[in-house]
Parts: C-alpha cells; structure tokens; sequence
C-alpha cells in the first residue's frame, strides 16, 4: 500500500479482506514481556476484600482482656487534632462475639465466622498488620496500590503486568463488584503500566459486564476487528512506540475473547446443585457473594491470573464501616460471606486447584479497641495501628498465627507486617520478586512496594 497518510475505499476493503482472524494478534512491546523471577509456589489469587474495616478485636484477634476492663478509661485521644476538636477519653469495649479454637490446629476465631473457622487449620492468619493511614480512601488505595496519596498501579494490575494470563480470550486481571469502592476503579487501575493490565470489572446480576453480546455476527465482527487492527498496526508501524495504543489494541483483542469465553465462565447455570448448595448459592442466582465467589473460581480455573472480589454491599458504609454505628451491624456482613469463604477453599480444594491458588482475605484497616462515642456506646471507630488479615492456598503454611498485638489488641507488640510486607509476600507466592518487579516512568523506576517491603517468610513452607 501507499505510504501516504489517505486511503482508498478500495485499499480499506483490501486491508480488511486480507487480515484474518489469526493473524490478528497485538504487536507485544519488549517491556511487556512476563516471566517469573523464582519458581512460583501459586497461579492464581483470588483476593476476597472486606470493604470498610472489620473489627480485628471482633473476629481475628480474642482479647479476654478487653472483656475483663470493658468500659474503663485508658485516657484520653486526639480526636482531630488537625480540625481543633478536643480530646475525648477513651473507654475499652468488649468484644460481643465469643472466640472459639479451630478443632485442629487451635485458632481461634470469633461466633461471627463459625465455617471460616473450620477452615484455620488451612490459613496463616496475621494478627500484626499495619498500614499507614486511618481515612478509607487513603487506606483502602494503600491496600490494593501501596500508596496512600498518588493513584498508582493495582496490584492486580502489577500481578497481571508480570505474569499475564494462562488464557489469551480472558483478561489476566478481573475484578467482581457489586456497588462502587472507595476509590472506584482506580483500585484496579494499570495507570503507567501498559492498559492491558487493567482490571476489568465483572457486576454480578445478568448482565455482567456491559456489550458482552456482539450486536453484528461473529464473522462480521471478526472482519471489522482484523481491519482495524490492519489499522492501528499501520498507525503505530509510523510512530515511536506507544504504550497506549498497543493497549489498546491488545483490549480489543481481549474483548472479543471476553465476548466468546466469558459468558460460559460466569454462567453458574452450569454448576451441579450440590456445588451451589455448599456455597449457598440458590438456583439461578447470579448476584450473591455465594455466586461471586462460584464466578472467582470458574475463572481461575480457565486462567485468570488474578480475581478480586469487593465486598461492598452497597452505598457509603453499607459494609463493615456500619461499625461507626453499632457493632451489631457486623452479624450482617459476616453471615454474607461466612460460608461462601468457607466453601471456596473445600471446593479447590476438591478440584485440586487450592495449592496453586493464593486467596487473600483483607481489609483496610481494624477497628478501635475503646468504644467510639464514648462510655457504653456501640460502636468502634477506624484504627489503622494494627488489625488481621489472613492467606491461604498457595503452598502457605496452614494453621499458624504470625505477629501478635498488645494485650487490648491496639498496638503491634510482635512482628509487624505492614503493608508493603504484605504485598511482597504476595508477589513472592507468586513468584515475583517485589524489588525488580519495576517499571521505568516519568524518568524513575516503580513498584508497588516503593522502596520498602520485606517477604514474611515465617508463614511459608521452606
């Protein structure tokens, strides 16, 4: 063809005919070229995060001496001291749920996750983690980026960036939210990283991700997709390259995956009765966090690198931030997901699918040892000094407790992990190593964990 700018109609036929579904394949730029630093111990991580900030003191960390000093004073607070508001004295509140030991390996967890429970013997749970902000927005973006002020990278998004997916027709990096997160899609935003990285977001119901269905015939559509790609690649062939639109292009060819392969992965019609009874999942539901946990599974089993599942109900503190209200509300939350939790680690375990994938069960933060608003009030404010996460699956090992708060579970007294601790740990399950998984933008290198993080080795098998 000629080499000037204009096309004939002629031409743009040729182009189109001559390209077949095949050979449309995105031109792969050397910076996006994913390998493993070491032997990975997982594929896959299913990340289930519990938006808001369930209550550590309530779930994952017992504190009998909470119980014994309930409604003492231990002082006074700052409430904000930034904004000039005075000091409030600070009344230790006891749990309301009874802890219970894990009949196998003695871990005790709160009345509130009887079927995790169950499953301890299986989980490295973290009672020392700490992050560096008390603000949701600042936390929950520190959580999933490593950053509390700038938008950067998900981790999905870097996961996908080093590894990509098993699957060409599926994205690497899915996200399954029901209600917008605080922070909405930069959670899973690839930022600087190339756009392919980017989380694309399932909604549970029918439709799950919009335009799903071609419009036009698959033939049809595959000879438009081979003509535009015919001309973009003409368009990048003149320029330097362009990160945008090699992403763009590689999204266009994962769409026509997604439009192909994803509806079968999602459909949950497809599941037997006893499989959806375990999750307690009803015939025909497609929305429950039971379905959305069924849906993380079936992907990962068709080579989704990294799924994350939101836990937000619905609107601003319609999840575990109700706290602020009345801890009861925490009964709620903790009945959506008890089982479907429980169930997901029984049923890959089942299909041999639990040692290769790495569930990550998280939040942004814990919650206030001393009642928030008070003697003898409800509830419990944000407290980002120390709080519990857990791991499982991914050749981690099963039935330990790493870190330990003080005895009133406010501060980390042993071992601490912060964030950026726990995000290398992650990327080394993986088989990523946290300090060269870098990319080079705006004249410096990044990566999710800055210039800090350290593997917490203590929780995997040698």
């Amino acid at each position: 063809m000629s080499d000037s700018p204009l096309i004939s109609r002629r031409q743009l036929l040729q182009a189109g005919l001559g390209t077949s579904a095949g050979l449309w394949l995105p031109r792969v730029l050397p910076a996006e070229l994913a390998a493993p630093h070491h032997r990975p111990r997982a594929k896959h991580v299913i990340m289930l995060y519990m938006s808001g900030g369930y209550s550590h003191v309530d779930t994952f960390d017992p504190k009998p001496e909470l119980t014994k000093r309930h409604d003492q004073s231990i002082g006074n607070e700052n409430k904000a001291a930034v904004s000039g508001q005075p000091k409030v004295e600070r009344y230790l509140k006891a749990p309301l749920w009874k802890f219970r030991p894990n009949r196998e390996c003695g871990t005790e967890v709160s009345d509130l996750f009887p079927e995790i429970r169950k499953q301890m013997h299986e989980v490295a749970l973290i009672r020392s983690m700490n992050c560096d902000h008390r603000d949701h927005g600042e936390a929950t973006l520190q959580l999933h980026t490593g950053s509390t002020t700038a938008a950067m990278p998900g981790m999905g998004a870097w996961l996908s960036y080093g590894l990509k997916s098993f699957n060409p027709n599926l994205p690497s990096h899915v996200v399954i939210s029901e209600h917008r997160p605080y922070n909405g899609p930069q959670l899973w935003d690839a930022n600087f990283l190339p756009a392919v990285n980017t989380g694309v977001r399932v909604m549970p119901g029918n439709d799950p991700i919009p335009y799903l269905k071609s419009p036009t015939s698959h033939s049809r559509q595959q000879l438009e997709l081979s003509l535009l790609q015919k001309l973009n690649q003409r368009h990048l062939d003149r320029r330097d390259p362009d990160s945008e639109l090699t992403g763009r292009m590689s999204t266009f060819k994962a769409a026509s995956g997604l439009q192909r392969q994803a509806p079968e992965a999602l459909d949950l019609s497809r599941e037997s009765k006893s499989t959806l009874g375990l999750y307690g999942a009803a015939q025909g539901d497609q929305a429950s966090y039971a379905a959305q946990c069924i849906m993380a599974r079936r992907l990962i089993e068709r080579g989704v690198r990294f799924v994350e599942i939101i836990d937000a109900v619905g609107a601003c503190r319609d999840n575990w931030d109700a706290a602020h209200r009345d801890m009861a509300s925490h009964e709620k939350y903790a009945r959506r997901v008890d089982q479907p939790i429980a169930a997901l680690i029984t049923d890959l375990k089942q299909r041999g699918l639990f040692e290769e994938t790495l569930l990550v069960f998280c939040t942004e933060f814990g919650r206030s040892p001393w009642a928030q608003d008070g003697k003898g009030t409800k509830s419990r404010t944000h407290h980002p000094n120390a709080f519990s996460c857990w791991l499982a699956g991914g050749n981690v090992r099963g039935g330990v407790i790493h870190g330990e708060s003080d005895d009133i579970g406010n501060y980390v007294v042993k071992d601490l992990v912060h964030i950026h601790d726990f995000h290398a740990t992650i990327l080394h399950i993986m088989g990523l190593d946290h300090e060269q998984l870098t990319y080079r933008h705006a004249g410096r290198d990044f990566r999710l964990t800055d210039v800090h993080g350290h593997v917490v080795k203590q929780i995997l098998h040698s």
